[in-house]
């Protein structure tokens, strides 16, 4: 081929391969989804927000993000920073072009990436709206959680776990949960000159159990966990009521002070505990 031929064939060619190409890419399949995109109401995605009290502290990771509503909307409307997750790439580029008009592209980000394979551990709130078979998949993952991650869910709950709080807006399900902190074994406490031990049986923010000095055991009452805050009354003295209020920390619980316009008599100030190896 003579020399100015190979001048405009070489073009040519180019322009013939960039077609090529760009048409092999548009035939590759879409990945295999396991929850088609639905998109949630903006006033469901408001209360989801709301119930989790996002403020322009919190770091939002929103699971099967879609068109990137929920953490588009928690960073117009709470100041929070947000991260959409979803496998589907037209659905990024959709979230994308969104956060782009909102005016939020440098507090939100999309990533195309599989859920299951996803650091949560940045999130303050995880948010989803997934299929039921997926929320007790990830169950595990969420209670692993940083103790007090909260967790709004629409639609569909977490199976025996039960919501912290349960609404319905317009006919829709919205669910709320506080990941709690892991009590579940033996704990040796220290109450300024008396030690004794509880023995605590964990269903996920719930708690039953006893306390035990000596001889003597009774049961623990008004129990409460809310993320890694843990409440108990002992009647250990001579049967008279004694509240405890700890922040539990790993293997760790140090006390917290007594509650505004609580009972402040027979409150435990300078109590901790430890667990017991």
């Amino acid at each position: 081929m003579p020399v100015s031929s190979l001048r405009f064939a070489a073009p040519a060619l180019a322009a013939a391969w960039v077609i090529a190409a760009a048409a092999a890419h548009a035939q590759q399949p879409r990945p295999a989804l396991d929850v088609h995109f639905v998109p949630t109401p903006e006033q469901v995605v408001d209360r989801m927000l709301q119930m989790a009290g996002v403020t322009d502290k919190d770091f939002v990771i929103d699971l099967g993000s879609g068109d990137g509503r929920i953490v588009i909307t928690a960073a117009q409307k709470f100041g929070a920073r947000g991260m959409g997750v979803d496998l589907d790439p037209e659905r990024i580029k959709e979230a994308n072009a969104n956060r782009q008009k909102a005016g939020v592209a440098e507090k939100v980000e999309f990533r195309q990436q599989n859920l299951f394979e996803t650091d949560l551990s940045k999130a303050t709130v995880l948010t989803m709206y997934l299929l039921p078979r997926l929320n007790l998949q990830l169950r595990p993952t969420l209670l692993d959680l940083k103790p007090g991650t909260r967790l709004a869910s629409h639609a569909f709950d977490m199976g025996d776990w039960r919501a912290d709080r349960h609404e319905k807006i317009d006919g829709r399900d919205a669910y709320f949960w506080v990941v709690p902190a892991k009590v579940n074994g033996t704990w040796q406490i220290e109450d300024g000159n008396s030690k004794f031990e509880i023995d605590v049986a964990q269903r996920y923010q719930t708690f039953e159990g006893v306390a035990r000095a000596g001889n003597v055991t009774v049961p623990l009452r008004e129990t409460s966990l809310r993320g890694d805050e843990i409440r108990f009354v002992t009647e250990l003295e001579s049967g008279k009521p004694r509240e405890f209020r700890g922040r539990v920390n790993g293997n760790k619980i140090e006390a917290l002070p007594p509650e505004a316009g609580g009972p402040q008599a027979n409150t435990a100030i300078s109590w901790r505990a430890a667990k017991a190896q």
